[in-house]
């Protein structure tokens, strides 16, 4: 079955809403309370395809895992417990389940595969597998990509060798992987990072007790420590509350109220951004819960100006460019991004795929091999600009959640229905999104 969105033409978001669970965290929190000792209970969980892949993966490898609605109680099996998996583990869509579990199953005494859908299988993991070779692990790939396994039995229950590692490329992925398997190296591994990003895998780490060294972009841990079981509320994905930020943004008389975000700086890029554009953005009853800032976020119709987005703020907003596109498509003048080469390799090359929807719904854009360049068609006035931005279109999603999500948000300044093809992709993140973004003010249809 095959899902469009159909997005008829709204006028504001208005409301206050709890989005889904941080589908980072939610990887982390199964990854790490699998291989801890004792019961790990998690609140908040993202049930969406991604998380759920990553949860099955490791049942399959003998870790009990209770699961309902939102609320995990995983029994940790321990650093050594994992066993093998009685065939190929499907990791369906989710990049960053393989990714990290590269990193924590080069550690393992036994031979696993790995291999997702289509667009896994076409995303490239030499990024990752090279590390973790210098590491002693044996990997096998075609050409680069999944379908991959892990040939650890010969191995002899061999030990990895710790690294020293300088990322090329800022990557959380890259990064997680090397620090995963260096729980099971012998002596300190270490990566250093050329910008920042998201610092999930740490921060978590240490709430399960695991010491990990952090001086500037330098990061460390020393293997063969043990984990203990935590309790890990899991905030509001700000990845997913993103989409509302800035359709509050760019539609007048909007204000909207999102309760228990995530607001880890390595992961506000979006808000930074936006507010450099002009957006209001406040943060209220802000705290720290499990070792991660929360806060609720207000934010308000703005009249939006194109800025040069400074590269250092990319990674901390990789995932959100898509529908930043949005909101540089409403803003006056014009917005450049550069330094943004990751999005390339996304779920789908998400560099070509906005601007292929923006042209398509008539804005000026244009592709740069690292970035985009978009043309804003926000009016002159200082009050909130009324006028349509975008012209009714027929859009394709490539197969890709984030840009399906985006493109929605474009009907709050449309002049006609946006129509968004192959959209089952949504529920890897967002599973709710349709009923949850009504609720806010947009008209939104899934229709198979």
């Amino acid at each position: 079955m095959t899902l469009k969105f159909i997005a008829q033409p709204a006028t504001q978001l208005t409301g206050s809403v709890r989005v889904p669970g941080d589908k980072s965290i939610s990887h982390r929190s199964v990854m790490l309370g699998s291989i801890a000792t004792g019961v790990t209970r998690v609140s908040g969980f993202l049930s969406g395809a991604d998380a759920i892949a990553t949860m099955q993966a490791f049942r399959a490898m003998g870790v009990k895992i209770e699961h309902e609605g939102d609320r995990l109680l995983i029994h940790g099996v321990g650093r050594d417990g994992l066993c093998a998996p009685q065939g190929e583990i499907d990791l369906g869509n989710s990049g960053t389940a393989m990714r990290l579990m590269m990193g924590l199953l080069s550690g393992q005494t036994f031979d696993v595969g790995l291999s997702g859908d289509a667009s896994l299988c076409s995303r490239p993991m030499a990024r990752i597998a090279d590390p973790l070779a210098s590491m002693g692990a044996s990997i096998s790939m075609n050409e680069g990509r999944a379908p991959l396994r892990l040939l650890n039995a010969s191995r002899n229950g061999d030990s990895l060798k710790a690294i020293d590692y300088v990322l090329p490329m800022a990557s959380a992925q890259v990064k997680s992987a090397v620090l995963l398997a260096g729980l099971y190296a012998r002596g300190k591994t270490c990566v250093t990072e050329p910008a920042p990003t998201r610092d999930h895998t740490e921060r978590m780490l240490r709430g399960f007790g695991y010491d990990v060294q952090t001086e500037g972009a330098h990061i460390c841990l020393s293997g063969g420590g043990e984990l203990t079981a935590t309790d890990i509320d899991v905030p509001a994905d700000i990845s997913s509350a993103a989409f509302f930020m800035v359709g509050a943004c760019i539609s007048p008389g909007s204000q909207i109220y999102l309760r228990h975000v995530g607001v880890n700086p390595t992961r506000t890029g979006i808000i930074n951004i936006l507010r450099k554009m002009g957006a209001s953005i406040e943060y209220e009853n802000e705290k720290i819960v499990g070792g991660e800032p929360v806060a609720d976020i207000v934010v308000k119709a703005s009249v939006l100006k194109g800025i040069d987005i400074p590269e250092p703020w990319v990674p901390l907003a990789i995932d959100e460019i898509p529908v930043i596109a949005i909101a540089a498509a409403c803003a006056q003048g014009v917005t450049r991004l550069t330094g943004a080469e990751e999005l390339r390799v996304k779920e789908s090359d998400r560099i070509m795929a906005m601007v292929n929807a923006l042209n398509a719904m008539g804005i000026d854009a244009s592709e740069t091999p690292d970035g985009f360049v978009i043309q804003g068609k926000g009016g002159g006035e200082e009050d909130a600009p009324t006028a349509a931005v975008f012209g009714a279109a027929e859009l394709l999603s490539y197969d890709d959640h984030r840009i399906a999500m985006a493109c929605t948000i474009a009907s709050l300044r449309a002049d006609g229905p946006i129509v968004i093809q192959d959209c089952e992709n949504v529920t890897t993140s967002f599973p709710a999104y349709i009923e949850l973004a009504n609720s806010l003010g947009l008209n939104l249809e899934g229709r198979a």
